[in-house]
């Protein structure tokens, strides 16, 4: 299948010479509009690769990119890929050719670092092709970190009615909290010590993600960078449920001392120790 000429343009064609000629063949063969629904889907594949400059340099140079080794006979070399249901039509006679559908929608949704430890009911409001507007209850699971993606099937856009809807993707953005950072299922703080209660040790007040008062004993001589874990106190795994720990770092609070008097005595404990 010759991509080039599916397009109507030549291989020396730059990307706005494609993208040009896509929305031209796109509006000849487009079912909605009288177009053969064959020739539409085979515009769509070419230009899902000559859009793109690392697939379109597979294509022209397949025997130094070699996209497809590996792959078995009349397997889709892009399976698992966002352009798997481009690609499928063509490898394997007994492939059956899939049916286009509309595109898939992506939308951010905001939570603090707190919200992934019990989860959260969000709605949500985004725009679709026809203009309407979309309202969707997002549940955003316990544990849900930074960067995930929730799909929900047939909720994407729906410009064009003969297509089945697409997908909506609700990407999480957590946002930075004050106290804490995050590591997997952990939860990593830092808390100031006075420099004398490390000397003499003590015991200290954490709180916790859920705002939970506990008390951490500090040990005599502890240094400052040391670190205690706290088990059962971090955020819920999304498979088991589990929590992770909690881990507190002791930084050195350092006295302002101004009176001459206290400095003398430091200063005099300081020569009985040594």
């Amino acid at each position: 299948m010759d991509y080039y000429s599916i397009l109507g343009v030549t291989r020396n064609a730059s990307p706005q010479d494609i993208k040009k000629a896509y929305k031209k063949a796109s509006m000849i063969h487009h079912p909605d509009r009288g177009g053969n629904q064959d020739e539409f889907v085979k515009v769509q594949q070419a230009y899902e690769v000559l859009s793109n400059s690392d697939k379109r340099n597979a294509y022209d140079h397949p025997q130094q990119a070699n996209p497809y080794s590996g792959q078995q006979q009349g397997q889709n070399p892009f399976a698992g890929t966002p352009f798997e249901h481009h690609f499928q039509h063509g490898f394997g006679q007994q492939q059956q050719r899939q049916t286009p559908r509309n595109q898939d929608i992506t939308i951010q949704a905001n939570i603090n670092l707190a919200d992934s430890l019990v989860g959260k009911n969000l709605i949500i409001q985004y725009q679709l092709q026809t203009g309407e507007t979309a309202t969707v209850t997002v549940d955003v699971p316990m544990g849900a970190k930074h960067g995930d993606t929730i799909r929900y099937q047939g909720l994407g856009d729906n410009g064009h009615p003969r297509y089945p809807r697409g997908d909506l993707l609700v990407r999480i953005r957590v946002k930075k909290d004050k106290a804490f950072q995050r590591d997997g299922d952990n939860l990593i703080a830092k808390k100031d010590v006075n420099v004398f209660d490390l000397l003499l040790g003590c015991v200290i007040l954490v709180t916790t993600l859920e705002n939970k008062k506990l008390e951490l004993k500090v040990p005599q001589g502890t240094a400052p960078g040391q670190t205690f874990n706290i088990p059962g106190y971090g955020l819920p795994n999304m498979q088991t449920g589990r929590r992770g720990n909690m881990y507190i770092t002791i930084d050195v609070s350092m006295p302002k001392i101004t009176d001459q008097n206290v400095l003398d005595k430091i200063q005099q404990l300081k020569n009985e120790i040594q």
